[in-house]
């Protein structure tokens, strides 16, 4: 699962898989980006992992032949670690109230809400990496039932903390924002805290598990916000 590198600007430089996503490519693309840091951290401004990219933004440009002799003679790239364990509880409050989308949604995919509530909360998603806002989460994991199509029209705001889907990927807005995905419910969690070091609480490579809550623990949440809980 070694990737082939190219430049795309002369300061720009891509690390690229043509494997679908999964756990075992993401561990590939962290022990990649572990390593090159290693290797040629003074040269590197910034690394941006994608689902099947790792983004390279090069203080020093490094020659395209010089990194592909560097994946072919890295033995070290097969002593992968594992990804992590850890799996984060959020509380998700599932209702029209909240998720605006989520009865309709429920209808189009011929089943009820309880069950697209059971559905989308029974799966342990992964982290595989941050984008779009500071603090949104690209997860993978999606049960494909409920593979959805973005909306055509997008919304003009959706409100922090929504839970979404839109097509084979959900998600939860750190902020509020403009969007094009199903609204299904709303965290009162913050996701996003530049108070804070870290400012997310979790990593890539780690998972995350919605949990469904009530109106009265959802208020209660927005009232005295906390951080998630480990399972």
């Amino acid at each position: 699962m070694i990737p082939g590198y190219r430049l795309i600007t002369p300061n720009l430089g891509e690390f690229f898989w043509n494997e679908a996503i999964s756990d075992e490519l993401l561990r590939f693309q962290l022990a990649i980006k572990n390593q090159v840091l290693e290797d040629f951290g003074d040269t590197i401004q910034e690394t941006r992992i994608g689902f099947q990219t790792l983004s390279i933004v090069w203080k020093t440009a490094i020659p395209a032949s010089e990194l592909n002799s560097w994946l072919e003679s890295m033995p070290k790239i097969l002593m992968l670690k594992s990804l992590s364990e850890d799996c984060w509880k959020v509380p998700v409050r599932y209702s029209s109230s909240t998720g605006r989308d989520l009865e309709t949604l429920a209808e189009s995919k011929n089943i009820s809400v309880a069950d697209l509530i059971s559905l989308h909360s029974s799966v342990e998603y992964r982290i595989h990496f941050f984008g779009f806002l500071p603090g949104f989460m690209y997860l993978n994991g999606l049960p494909e039932k409920l593979n959805t199509p973005r909306k055509r029209i997008p919304d003009l705001s959706v409100p922090a903390g929504s839970v979404a889907i839109g097509g084979s990927q959900t998600g939860i807005y750190p902020s509020e924002s403009p969007g094009g995905w199903h609204l299904i419910g709303r965290s009162p969690i913050r996701l996003f805290d530049p108070q804070l070091i870290p400012a997310v609480w979790a990593e890539p490579g780690e998972k995350l598990l919605f949990t469904p809550i009530s109106e009265k623990e959802f208020d209660l949440l927005i009232r005295q916000p906390k951080l998630p809980e480990l399972r």
